[in-house]
C-alpha cells in the first residue's frame, strides 16, 4: 500500500524454500466461506505484520482481510514472512468467522519496487514466482493473494505486470483462490496496469488516498474510483479504499480520536500548528453509500488504525451497508409496507409492465401490495423491484415497477428514522406532496423524516 511505514530487516532473513519450477504447485481446495453483505458487498481490511493484535480485529463486520506483507527476490522466490504465527492465527480466527484471508505481496517497500520488475520480466522466474505463492498459500491455508506491486510503469513493465498476473490468476482462480491487486488512485501508474488485468482478478483495492486536498476528500477520492471504472473496470471489481489515517502527518484515526473524541466527526483538525487530514465516520458512511451504487466494496488501510467503539471506522461501513444503526433491516420478510395516513406502497392496478407506478391506496390485501424486503436492499412485488425511474438523482423523480436489475437505483436502506433512503441518489422514499389520498404517486426526495418518509416495512 502507499504509505510510509517502518523498514523491516527481520523480513530480510532467510528465503522460503518454494522454488518448484515447471509445471504450477496444485492447491487445496479453498477452505472458508465468507462473510456476506447485502449484495455481495465486500468489506476488505488490511492487517500489517508489524503492528496490531489479531484478536482486536472485528471479524463479524468484514468480509475479507489481507496480511501486509511479504516480499518477492528478483529470482521469484519469497522472502520469510514476518511474525508467521500472527498469520496463522490470523487465518484461523478469520476463518471460524468466515472471514477470508489473503496475503499482500509488496507494499509501498520505501518505493523499492526492483524485485517486482526482475522477476516479472523472465518466463522462468515468473513461474518460479507463482509456484513460490502457491506454496505459500497452501502452507498457510490461505484464501487468496493480494498483489501490491503498485508502481508498474507504462510499456514493457506494464506488459510483464500483465504477464505475471494471467499466470497468477491461471494458477489461482480455478482452484477457488482469490486473486486481488491494490493499485493507485490516479496518475502515470494507473497506465501502468494494463485493462486486461481486469479479466484476471476477482477485483482491484483502489488506493484513493495520499492524494486530494484535503487528503482522500469526497469528490477526489469518488473521481479516483470512477478513473477506473472509465477505463473499463467493472464497477463489482472496484473496491473503494479509504485510509484510516491523517495526512500530512501520518496521525492513525484512533490517536486523533483520543486526543479529541469530537474528531471522528470531522475530516480535518489541528495537531501541533499543523493540519491533519483524514476520513472521519460521516465521510466513511457517505463514502459508502456511494459504493453500494457504485462500485463492489470497501477497503481500508488499516485495521490496528481503528477504534473499536461507537467511533469505529469498520463499524460505520458495516452499519452503512446493513442499513443505518448497526442493525440490518428485517430481509426475506414479506408483507405492506405502510406510510402516511396508514396507508399501503400499492403497485397501480396490480400492473406488471416495466414503468408501472408505485403510489399510496388504502390497503387492501391484494399482491399489489405484497412486498418483499430483499436482503440486496430490493423491495420486491409482483416479481419486479420498486425503482427510480431512469436512475434519477432529482427530488420529485417518481419510482415505479422494473425488472430487478441489481443496480443503485433498486436499493433501499432502511433507517432508524423511520426513513427507506436510496444511496445512489443519497435521496428518500417520499409520498408527494405530504398526501395520503389514494392514487399519490412515491417520489424520492431530500431525507427529513417527515411523516410522508416514514414507513413501516413488513
Amino acid at each position: 500500500m502507499s504509505r510510509p511505514r517502518p523498514r523491516r530487516s527481520a523480513l530480510a532473513a532467510g528465503l522460503l524454500a518454494l522454488t518448484t519450477v515447471g509445471a504450477t504447485v496444485a492447491l487445496s481446495p479453498a477452505t472458508a466461506s465468507a462473510a456476506v453483505l447485502p449484495n455481495n458487498f465486500k468489506s476488505v481490511g488490511y492487517l500489517p505484520s508489524w503492528t496490531g493484535n489479531v484478536t482486536s480485529v472485528q471479524y463479524s463486520k468484514l468480509t475479507h482481510i489481507n496480511y501486509a506483507f511479504v516480499l518477492p527476490n528478483s529470482n521469484g522466490t519469497l522472502r520469510a514472512v514476518e511474525n508467521p504465527s500472527k498469520l496463522s492465527q490470523l487465518v484461523s480466527l478469520g476463518h471460524s468467522n468466515n472471514v477470508k484471508v489473503s496475503i499482500a505481496i509488496g507494499g509501498w517497500n520505501d518505493g523499492d519496487d526492483s524485485a517486482f520488475e526482475a522477476l516479472a520480466a523472465n518466463s522462468g522466474s515468473r513461474t518460479t514466482f507463482v509456484n513460490s505463492v502457491v506454496s505459500f498459500v497452501n502452507q498457510y491455508n490461505l484464501d487468496g493473494v493480494d498483489m501490491d506491486w503498485e508502481y508498474p510503469d507504462p510499456g514493457a513493465s506494464a506488459t510483464n505486470y500483465s504477464l505475471l498476473m494471467q499466470q497468477l490468476s491461471n494458477a489461482l482462480r480455478p482452484q477457488g483462490k482469490l486473486l486481488t491487486a491494490a493499485v493507485v488512485s490516479e496518475g502515470y501508474y494507473v497506465q501502468g496496469v494494463p485493462t486486461a488485468v481486469f479479466g484476471y482478478v476477482d477485483w482491484l483495492n483502489i488506493m484513493a488516498y495520499d492524494g486530494g486536498s484535503p487528503h482522500a476528500n469526497y469528490d477526489w477520492s469518488i473521481n479516483s474510483v470512477n478513473g477506473w471504472k472509465a477505463r473499463g473496470l467493472p464497477a463489482a471489481k472496484a473496491v473503494f479504499g479509504v485510509p484510516f489515517y491523517s495526512r500530512p502527518g501520518y496521525y492513525t484515526y484512533t490517536a486523533l480520536v483520543g486526543m479529541d473524541p469530537a474528531n471522528a466527526n470531522r475530516d480535518c483538525t489541528t495537531v501541533g500548528g499543523v493540519q491533519q487530514c483524514y476520513n472521519g465516520v460521516p465521510t466513511v458512511k457517505r463514502k459508502t453509500q456511494w459504493a453500494m451504487a457504485n462500485a463492489g466494496g470497501m477497503m481500508n488501510w488499516e485495521l490496528s488504525q481503528d477504534r473499536n467503539d461507537s467511533t469505529s471506522l469498520v463499524s460505520a461501513i458495516y452499519d452503512t451497508v446493513m442499513g443505518g444503526g448497526g442493525n440490518p433491516p428485517p430481509t426475506g420478510r414479506t408483507g405492506q409496507i405502510t406510510g402516511i395516513g396508514g396507508k399501503c406502497v400499492d403497485v397501480a392496478a396490480a400492473g406488471t409492465a416495466n414503468g408501472t407506478p408505485i403510489q399510496l391506496y388504502t390497503c387492501n390485501g391484494t399482491t399489489a401490495q405484497r412486498w418483499t424486503v430483499g436482503g440486496d436492499g430490493t423491495l420486491r412485488a409482483l416479481g419486479k423491484c420498486a425503482d427510480v425511474t431512469s436512475a434519477g438523482t432529482a427530488n420529485g423523480t417518481k419510482i415505479q415497477l422494473w425488472d430487478c436489475n441489481g443496480t443503485g437505483a433498486q436499493v433501499w436502506q432502511a433507517q432508524s428514522n423511520g426513513t427507506l433512503r436510496n444511496p445512489a441518489s443519497n435521496k428518500c422514499l417520499d409520498a408527494t406532496d405530504n398526501s395520503s389520498a389514494d392514487g399519490t404517486r412515491l417520489q424520492i426526495w431530500d431525507c427529513f423524516a417527515g411523516a410522508n418518509q416514514r414507513w413501516v416495512l413488513p
